[in-house]
């Protein structure tokens, strides 16, 4: 195992990461953290993450399920309509964007941050996902709608 290897992974994945777990639908404040723990997690199985075509994905993914099972432990999960307070947009359409993302159904919000934040293949998604690279096609199909409806909606009632 190469630290510095790591290191640079690290050093060059942890924004991306980070904005990807943001746009999958946490806060933050979790977000940071998540992705911290995922990190750990890869750094210690890094013999087996480093030789994964995408390991930014393993480390969103992780970060993800944690959170995840987190909420499951406290069976307090609730979905919001609106972006995480403390999410900051440099325009009002990147604001919208980000409300129209939060608002997705979980597995489209997933495959959308997969597909177009990790620009990973849809074979890649289904794979991270466990699901068929069809229904990778189908949600991220849905949700494209979805995202575009809202979007011209929120554009109609600013003007």
């Amino acid at each position: 195992m190469s630290e510095s290897e790591f290191t640079r992974f690290y050093l060059t994945s942890r924004d991306r990461c980070l904005r990807a777990v943001v746009a999958s639908g946490l806060r933050p404040d979790e977000a940071e953290e998540a992705v911290a723990e995922a990190f750990a997690r890869a750094w210690s199985h890094w013999g087996k993450v480093r030789t994964l075509e995408r390991p930014e994905a393993w480390v969103v993914r992780t970060a993800v399920n944690a959170t995840i099972s987190s909420w499951r432990r406290r069976r307090r999960e609730a979905p919001t309509a609106t972006p995480p307070d403390g999410v900051q947009a440099d325009a009002a359409d990147r604001t919208d964007l980000m409300t129209a993302l939060h608002r997705l159904p979980p597995r489209q919000r997933d495959v959308v941050v997969l597909r177009y934040l990790l620009d990973l293949s849809t074979q890649q998604t289904a794979d991270h996902l466990g699901i068929a690279p069809g229904t990778v096609a189908s949600q991220l199909h849905k949700a494209i709608a979805t995202l575009r409806s809202h979007l011209t909606h929120s554009e109609r009632t600013q003007s």
